[in-house]
């Protein structure tokens, strides 16, 4: 991990103390990474408590706890110690990142569950309309992912009540109708438009589903070779210095590489892992997810550093955190974005994942196999909590 890495991951750390109100605070442009000076201690050190403590009214020590733990579980960090007056020493490991996919691996539909919610009762009073009980009946199974219990209600005074749909979405069918309804934040007018049944790449839904049926189609092609995905040598940016360890020179990736899919897509489509579109089609990050909602825009777009490995790796991460803003704010919406994220993610990876012309299969082709089914198990997670389907073939 660079410097310039782990300042951005002191910024997620900073942006989940903050969207957890821990801190209230603007979140800065940049931290400052350095060595760590005199007294200090790992890797690198940072002055990002110090530098809080003044707008969050608390002393900089206090800071530095409340950041501590947001720290130590990002990718690549192994330990985070507090020196002097509120100095951040980490300390790098590697090994994080395969020890993430094994997790989403081991825990399947459960990654991302905790007990946050524990024990709590979430009273959703909701007016009889249909968007209001589409995103209601997702935030029953969002809560309960964090050991909480929803229950619904129709009665005064209603404490759900999202803009409603202009017109029926029931005409778009099952899955797209509800897409439309809980993709949309709550106070944004939902589109109820035959867009939202397109093939194509500019269609966040079709990305997400299709995302998973090539996950899926990777896993079938991989065992028709006699390969098995093993996390065991999953390796992000963190845990090299030379790109081409992480793919061999042959298939270090270039910006141009990255892909996804912007027409509509023949049924062989879903069974070729070396199908690419025209760099003309990659779509603008800016696209893809309201700007507001990122908090690490480079670890969910486009290629990173050359590592694009480190964009899915980051997507599931951050997967847990996402799913307890969607339980604690009622906020089913940052699900559905980072659904797309995480897509967008494993569609620029995919095509790493299998050998490629004479190349042999290899324990990296094998971690690389493992990393994109555990997207797969994710992207399935996330759509069922949101009560939309996650085809195996698309």
């Amino acid at each position: 991990m660079t410097p310039v890495e782990l300042s951005r991951t002191v910024l997620s750390a900073v942006r989940r103390a903050v969207d957890g109100g821990e801190l209230s605070v603007a979140v800065p442009a940049r931290a400052v990474v350095t060595l760590p000076g005199p007294g200090g201690c790992g890797d690198y050190a940072t002055n990002i408590a110090l530098q809080l403590a003044r707008p969050a009214g608390l002393p900089p020590r206090e800071v530095a706890e409340i950041l501590r733990p947001h720290l130590s579980g990002a990718v690549g960090v192994a330990d985070v110690a507090i020196t002097g007056p509120g100095f951040l020493n980490i300390r790098l490991g590697g090994g994080a990142s395969a020890a993430l996919v094994r997790d989403v691996l081991t825990r399947g539909p459960r990654y991302g569950h905790s007990d946050t919610l524990a024990g709590q009762v979430v009273e959703l009073r909701v007016p009889y309309d249909a968007r209001a009980e589409v995103i209601a009946d997702a935030l029953v199974r969002i809560v309960a992912t964090q050991g909480g219990r929803a229950e619904v209600r129709h009665a005064e005074p209603v404490n759900l009540r999202p803009v409603p749909a202009p017109e029926d979405p029931a005409p778009l069918g099952p899955d797209a109708a509800r897409w439309a309804l809980l993709h949309p934040a709550p106070h944004d007018r939902p589109r109820i438009t035959a867009d939202h049944l397109v093939q194509r790449e500019s269609n966040p839904l079709f990305r997400v589903r299709y995302a998973h049926a090539r996950t899926r189609a990777l896993s079938r092609n991989a065992a028709a070779l006699g390969q098995d995905g093993d996390p065991s040598d999953v390796r992000g940016p963190s845990d090299v210095r030379d790109p081409s360890d992480l793919y061999g020179p042959s298939t270090v990736r270039r910006p141009s590489d990255r892909l996804g899919p912007s027409t509509v897509r023949r049924p062989s489509d879903t069974l070729s892992p070396s199908a690419a579109l025209r760099p003309s089609d990659v779509r603008d990050p800016s696209d893809v997810r309201d700007p507001s909602d990122v908090r690490d825009p480079s670890n969910l777009h486009g290629p990173s550093d050359g590592h694009p490995e480190g964009d899915l790796l980051a997507a599931l991460a951050e997967y847990p955190h996402v799913l307890r803003l969607a339980a604690t704010h009622r906020a089913p919406d940052r699900l559905a974005r980072h659904l797309v994220g995480t897509a967008d993610a494993l569609l620029g990876f995919q095509h790493t994942v299998l050998p490629r012309g004479d190349e042999k299969p290899s324990a990296a082709h094998r971690a690389r196999l493992a990393l994109a089914e555990a997207a797969g198990t994710v992207l399935a997670g996330g759509l069922s909590l949101l009560g939309i389907s996650a085809p195996d073939y698309l």
